[in-house]
């Protein structure tokens, strides 16, 4: 008698919760994870209510890197936004001491890499010429007294019609 095997389920999942939410549960259950939880989620309320008092820009590249008694630690990736920042400094207490923060200092570093991680090369879209192209391309080096916007020509045909 031959007897077939039954297909293997893989094992379900005790929690159906996503991973970040039992991330953020995990770290809460433990005494040094909670701290470190609550001090992330008090740096993202203070940046939020910070970037409401700034122009576009330049909340697009501030972060609150401490916060430290009454003083709050602003990092941004460039000299020019430090002194941008500097500038609105008074206003930004203001607006955080309305919302409730009770500051009385602000301080500003500048951090290069902020905008490193941000960045994100899109990947370059190339479509190749079609024949009309080509031809026209063809046309015009045909018209054109020889120097560099010729040999320019000459170098985008060769390369089209290699592929």
């Amino acid at each position: 008698m031959l007897r077939m095997s039954r297909p293997v389920r893989p094992p379900r999942p005790l929690n159906k919760e996503l991973p970040a939410t039992l991330a953020v549960s995990w770290l809460g259950s433990d005494q040094h994870g909670s701290q470190v939880l609550a001090t992330a989620r008090q740096l993202i309320a203070v940046e939020h209510a910070a970037k409401n008092a700034l122009p576009p820009a330049l909340a697009s590249v501030c972060r609150v890197a401490r916060i430290d008694r009454q003083q709050i630690t602003l990092a941004v990736p460039s000299p020019a936004y430090a002194a941008k920042l500097r500038q609105l400094a008074p206003r930004i207490l203001l607006l955080l001491n309305g919302s409730g923060w009770n500051l009385n200092e602000i301080s500003v570093k500048v951090q290069a890499s902020l905008l490193q991680s941000r960045t994100e090369t899109p990947l370059r879209q190339v479509e190749p010429l079609d024949d009309k192209a080509l031809h026209a391309f063809d046309e015009l080096q045909n018209k054109l007294p020889p120097g560099p916007l010729a040999e320019a020509i000459k170098r985008l045909l060769g390369h089209h019609r290699e592929r």
